[in-house]
C-alpha cells in the first residue's frame, strides 16, 4: 500500500459534500509563538479551499502586524473597524467590524498596528482573557468556522485566542529549530485547557515549507516523534508560488488552483472536514 512520507498508509478524503445549512462555527486558532512558519499564509490558504467547498469562513487577524488583512486586499493602514474596535466596544455590533473580501464565501474582521496596545489594556479588562470569546460568540452562527491569525506571542492576546477557540492548528516548519519553543506553546494551551477552556483540542500539526532533502526528512520525522497522529497527513511544500499569492493578495488555491501547494490545502482542507473537525 503507497505510505506518506512518515511511512504512515497514505490516506485519500473525500471532496466534502455540500452543506444544506451553515453554521454555528468551529473556531479554530492557528497559533505558534515563532514567526515566519507559515502560520499567516497557512490561515488564508486553507480558509480558501474550504470557501471553494463552499463553507462560509470568517478569518480574524489577530496579529498587529496585519498580514491576514493585506494577505486578502484590504489596505490595514486605512481601514477603520478592526478586531481592536471589537474588543474595547463590548455594546458595539461585531458585525461592524467584519469586512467582506472578493472571495466568495470568506470574510475577515481586519488588524492593524492598534492591536499591539490591546496587550496592554487587556490587563485592566474584567474577564481579560474571554474578550475575544464575547466578540466571537454572535458571529459563530453565520459561519461554518472561525480562524483566528495569532500573532507569535504567548502574550494575552494569543491567551485570548485560545480561550475563545475550539482547537488548535500549530504550523511547524520543516526546519531545525522548527520544535524550538513549541514545548511553550503547549505548556500554554495546557493552562488554558486546566483553568479556561476544559475543551481545547489540539487539532493537528501541520508541516510547511517541506522540500524533499535529508535534513528536512530528519526533521520531518522529529515532529511525528514528538507529536504522533496529530501530524497532519498532508505536508505543505516550499513553494515560490505562495509570495506570488501574497503579491496577488489571493488564497493559491483561487490565485493558482493547479499549482501542487493548492492541491496539498485543498487536501488539508478536505481532512479537517473527514475527521470531522469542520462541517
Amino acid at each position: 500500500m503507497p505510505t506518506d512520507l512518515l511511512g504512515r498508509v497514505y490516506e485519500t478524503f473525500p471532496a466534502p459534500e455540500p452543506l444544506q445549512q451553515h453554521g454555528p462555527a468551529r473556531v479554530i486558532a492557528m497559533c505558534n509563538q515563532k514567526g515566519g512558519v507559515g502560520k499567516t499564509t497557512s490561515s488564508i490558504n486553507i480558509a480558501g479551499a474550504l470557501s471553494q467547498y463552499g463553507r462560509r469562513v470568517l478569518i480574524v487577524d489577530f496579529d498587529p502586524q496585519g498580514a491576514a488583512t493585506v494577505g486578502l486586499g484590504i489596505n490595514a493602514n486605512t481601514v477603520e473597524n478592526t478586531i481592536y474596535t471589537a474588543l474595547f466596544n463590548p455594546s458595539m455590533d461585531p458585525h461592524e467590524v467584519v469586512h467582506h473580501t472578493a472571495f466568495e464565501n470568506i470574510d475577515i474582521i481586519p488588524a492593524n498596528i492598534d492591536l499591539s496596545a490591546a496587550e496592554v489594556q487587556l490587563v485592566t479588562e474584567v474577564g481579560r482573557e474571554q474578550v475575544l470569546a464575547g466578540v466571537l460568540r454572535r458571529l459563530k452562527p453565520e459561519y461554518d468556522v472561525i480562524i483566528v491569525d495569532c500573532q507569535p506571542s504567548l502574550g494575552l492576546l494569543t491567551v485570548n485566542a485560545l480561550t475563545a477557540a475550539d482547537g488548535v492548528i500549530i504550523p511547524v516548519a520543516a526546519e531545525f529549530f522548527a520544535l524550538r519553543g513549541v514545548a511553550l506553546l503547549m505548556q500554554s494551551i495546557d493552562k488554558v485547557r486546566s483553568r479556561i477552556n476544559p475543551d481545547l483540542q489540539v487539532y493537528g500539526v501541520l508541516v510547511t515549507m517541506f522540500t524533499k532533502t535529508l535534513h528536512c526528512e530528519e526533521v520531518l520525522q522529529r515532529i511525528y516523534e514528538a507529536f504522533n497522529d496529530k501530524v497532519f497527513h498532508t505536508v505543505i511544500s516550499r513553494s515560490i508560488k505562495l509570495p506570488d499569492s501574497t503579491v496577488a493578495a489571493a488564497p493559491i488555491t483561487i490565485f493558482a488552483p493547479g499549482h501542487k501547494t493548492s492541491k496539498e490545502y485543498r487536501e488539508v482542507a478536505r481532512e479537517l472536514v473527514a475527521r470531522g473537525i469542520i462541517a
